[in-house]
């Protein structure tokens, strides 16, 4: 897929949302073949028994979506393919390879020719075309070798190099368009998942001779180090940044988002994404349909517990070597555990159309990566 398709696909999001409330509602999240998965709903039954059937179920979610979405759309993005590639990729001995197709399908939309791309600017926002998707597929080929070929692959060497050509002036990546959340927010956490790329790609930092491109590395960690943060998403964030980039964290800048992220923890065990930031405060274009959906929710005012924060919460504590029986860490576990749905997803409520909830894939993904960082899927035998 070429980023013409890519843009055309992006306006006609925005359309939709502005056109969503006149559209029946969809009867499945992903359609494709024999491939029928429900719409997500918070009253889903939990599951009775937390193990490996429940977790299988939920990496057979992950899969078919994924499937499904390169079947039917064929484009990268932060809702599916972009964290099946991310975090699946890492759950061979428990589940077997991850698809080929879905590989396959971000290897063509990778440029066969690398080009300085041009910077623009939509309603006083610079960017550049298409940075989200450069990032996400960088970053989708790059954890793909890491786990998969073991070696720098030349796509994946090619996406970075695309990936670099729509870095702004300022170091960082401007993530243009109507907010997504969780992965469409600031410009702090696109940055950040550049860096995860340029760390995940095997050998492509240590052996980067390129003057240009390492000048444009530095740029980039300058400005993660520097940057002021929007939220307190991004304040916690920093722990991630310091498990990438370890020298671009201070101690006592680890120690404060370590304590913010504790104070954010519910009486339940679990953290909520909407507790992590204002709702003006989640990106610089918020459309009054998600404004509007956000803060009609039933629990607006003080927002629940969900699966993707309480998730995060759980990899940022790991990835900042607290101990898996650490209580943070133990009363997470129990609230994903107890929260894990019969599907084997986890429900969560979109916060950016309500239709699909494709945040409950998002969710899904994140929550098998912190139960992997704890050691709880050790207990998945492959037959």
């Amino acid at each position: 897929m070429h980023y013409r398709l890519f843009t055309v696909l992006a306006l006609s999001a925005l359309s939709a949302v502005s056109h969503a409330a006149d559209k029946p509602k969809p009867a499945f999240q992903y359609q494709s073949g024999d491939i029928r998965v429900s719409i997500p709903t918070a009253d889903e039954p939990r599951v009775k028994v937390f193990g490996p059937e429940s977790l299988n179920a939920a990496a057979k979610y992950l899969e078919n979506g994924a499937v499904s979405w390169v079947r039917e759309k064929s484009c990268v993005n932060c809702h599916t393919t972009g964290p099946y590639m991310t975090e699946r990729t890492a759950w061979t001995k428990q589940f077997g390879p991850p698809s080929a197709e879905v590989h396959e399908d971000f290897v063509k939309t990778v440029p066969k020719e690398i080009k300085a791309v041009k910077e623009t600017e939509t309603r006083g926002h610079k960017h550049y075309p298409s940075t989200f998707y450069s990032v996400w597929r960088s970053l989708g080929l790059a954890e793909w070798d890491r786990h998969i070929n073991g070696k720098l692959t030349e796509p994946t060497e090619r996406a970075l190099r695309d990936l670099f050509e729509r870095q702004s002036e300022s170091g960082a990546f401007v993530s243009h368009g109507e907010v997504e959340i969780p992965h469409i927010t600031t410009d702090f956490e696109l940055s950040l998942q550049a860096a995860r790329a340029i760390t995940a790609a095997p050998g492509w930092l240590g052996t980067l001779k390129d003057e240009t491109l390492l000048a444009r590395v530095a740029k980039l960690k300058t400005w993660l180090k520097t940057a002021a943060p929007n939220n307190d998403f991004d304040r916690v964030l920093k722990l991630q940044l310091a498990y990438y980039f370890p020298e671009l964290v201070p101690q006592s800048e680890r120690e404060a988002a370590l304590a913010l992220l504790a104070s954010k923890q519910h009486a339940d065990g679990g953290w909520s994404t909407r507790g992590m930031s204002p709702v003006k405060d989640w990106h610089f274009e918020m459309s009054t349909t998600v404004l509007n959906l956000i803060n009609n929710l039933p629990d607006a005012a003080k927002p629940e517990s969900d699966a993707y924060m309480t998730a995060l919460a759980v990899v940022l504590l790991r990835q900042s070597n607290v101990p898996v029986a650490d209580a943070r860490i133990q009363r997470g576990l129990t609230w994903l555990k107890r929260e894990q749905r019969e599907s084997g997803r986890w429900w969560m409520h979109s916060l950016y159309r309500g239709n699909y909830h494709y945040i409950t894939y998002i969710a899904t993904a994140q929550a098998m990566k912190a139960l992997d960082l704890c050691g709880e899927l050790k207990v998945v035998a492959r037959e």
